[in-house]
């Protein structure tokens, strides 16, 4: 069955609070999804014979940059402010990217994973919510909870499967996660 929330977005109070939330949970998620893919690649930029994979994180990066770039403009129209963790998620998406990359090519593999499912679920939950309050923000993260598909099946393709550790690897990242979008929400 879908839930639907009937709230007016523009209107102010807990209604258009929620719709905040989301943006800025939005917003937050995909800042630190750039920073693990500057972390990875950092660490995998410095190796040789990495250039191939540090070009597939580069593309990643890109496509997460550009979801980045929309979710700063509708914060900005829709005079939503960020979350203020901003600094707290630049410095852990880094740090996550780099210490899985030095794990190896399979573990940050893991982590690019173990991050999307979470994410791609998270948008989906929000799809559905904002199909009748926002129908053009649905659509938007429907596509974007396409691309974020995309990565995951790029990194199981590079191996994130393989990882060493991986089932606990990937609950730890994807309880990260979790907390980070209930941080997110509110601070």
């Amino acid at each position: 069955m879908t839930r639907h929330v009937n709230f007016d977005p523009l209107t102010p109070g807990p209604r258009a609070g929620r719709l905040a939330e989301m943006l800025r949970v939005d917003h937050a998620g995909e800042h630190g999804a750039v920073e693990i893919y500057r972390g990875q690649r950092a660490v995998f930029g410095a190796l040789p014979g990495k250039a191939a994979l540090n070009d597939t994180l580069r593309e990643m990066e890109e496509g997460e940059a550009e979801h980045l770039a929309t979710f700063n403009r509708m914060l900005a129209e829709r005079q939503v402010r960020p979350t203020l963790l901003s600094p707290l998620w630049s410095l852990a998406g880094f740090g996550l990217g780099a210490v899985t990359a030095l794990m190896g090519e399979k573990a940050a593999m893991a982590c690019t994973a173990a991050v999307e499912e979470v994410i791609e679920e998270h948008y989906a939950r929000q799809a559905e919510t904002l199909d009748a309050a926002d129908p053009a923000l649905a659509k938007t993260v429907r596509a974007f909870r396409e691309d974020e598909l995309q990565h995951k099946r790029i990194a199981e393709d590079h191996g994130a499967l393989d990882a060493p550790g991986y089932h606990a690897l990937k609950t730890l990242i994807q309880t990260g996660c979790r907390a980070a979008i209930r941080l997110a929400e509110k601070i």
